[in-house]
């Protein structure tokens, strides 16, 4: 099965470009953006993938927004979603609808540095006053908190005594544009499941 995969995203998009380019049991079909010029837009359009802006900010209630986003993910043939940092938080109706379907991609090793505020950049200059010696991305599912779903993959990258947030950010950026993939081809393959909030991969291919 060919997962049909929705990347949502905010920014500059290279996540939505890493997980586009490196498909091979899914297909980025569709991006979600709450901003009309961000530099995701552009790069999917290169790409001939689908885009949509849709800002919660234009409805007038959550449930309305809700709604509208959860008909465009039915009408496109939506399996799975990906945050590529995408800085609005999913509304619980879609969550619920698409539990266990969503994943994040978040550039620290939670449950440390994770929760609402803690983005970008924000999280780099916070490992950094903490004097970790590790940081790293995280792909987790996500429930209705910031950065509270199970953990699916994390990789560990190791922080330099002349690090900042910039050349942190750089390094970590790398880390994500190869785990991300990863994760979305084991969920295609057939080789995740949850129980009881753990993630568990299984070795060879279900589908």
């Amino acid at each position: 099965m060919n997962l049909r995969v929705a990347v949502f995203a905010s920014g500059g998009g290279s996540n939505f470009q890493a997980l586009a380019e490196n498909a091979l049991t899914y297909s980025v079909t569709l991006v979600v953006c709450n901003r009309s010029k961000a530099g995701v837009l552009d790069r999917a359009h290169t790409l001939g993938v689908s885009t949509h802006v849709l800002s919660p900010r234009a409805f007038e209630s959550e449930k309305l927004y809700s709604n509208v986003l959860l008909e465009l993910l039915h009408a496109e043939k939506i399996d799975l979603i990906a945050l590529a940092g995408y800085l609005c938080k999913i509304p619980a109706p879609v969550v619920e609808t698409f539990w266990g379907r969503i994943l994040n991609i978040h550039p620290a090793l939670l449950p440390r540095f994770g929760g609402k505020g803690l983005y970008g950049h924000r999280v780099h200059k916070a490992v950094l006053e903490a004097k970790e010696a590790f940081s790293g991305a995280t792909v987790h599912f996500v429930d209705e908190e910031y950065d509270t779903g199970p953990i699916l993959l994390q990789k560990k990258v190791p922080v330099l005594p002349d690090d900042t947030p910039d050349s942190l950010a750089k390094r970590v950026l790398a880390v994500e544009h190869q785990i991300f993939p990863e994760a979305l081809e084991l969920i295609a393959e057939g080789r995740v499941r949850i129980k009881d909030r753990r993630v568990i991969i299984n070795p060879t291919k279900t589908t």
